[in-house]
């Protein structure tokens, strides 16, 4: 039974930093792709960064210079950091994974954490 579990949320000042952590259980091997996720109040769910399981990362726009995806696979977690952080980085974060086949990441495999709220004030 795959399982993400979110750390590190909180609440932060503006221009202050969090360091999100997503520890994963139950994968059996194989390599993923990693991903973190938001949702804010009354919005969708917005992807804000995300990491190939290779060497690639890509970040949403509205995160770009402040964010960072870095994945420990010794300790089967991957962290979001972001820095700089705005009021309107205010959402519960969710992190995900999907298996990575081929150099693929297929997200109908994906699993989802339970999300970690991030208020900034």
């Amino acid at each position: 039974h795959v399982q993400l579990v979110e750390s590190g949320g909180g609440s932060v000042q503006t221009g202050g930093s969090a360091r999100l952590s997503c520890t994963t259980s139950g994968y059996t091997g194989g390599r993923h792709c990693m991903a973190w996720s938001r949702q804010a109040p009354g919005k969708e769910r917005e992807e804000v960064a995300r990491f190939d399981g290779d060497r690639n990362a890509d970040y949403a726009e509205s995160v770009k210079g402040r964010a960072s995806i870095s994945v420990d696979s010794a300790k089967n977690t991957f962290q979001l950091q972001m820095n700089s952080l705005k009021p309107e980085d205010t959402a519960v974060y969710y992190c995900a994974a999907d298996r990575r086949v081929g150099g693929i990441c297929y997200e109908s495999s994906r699993a989802w954490g339970q999300g970690t709220q991030v208020t900034v004030s």
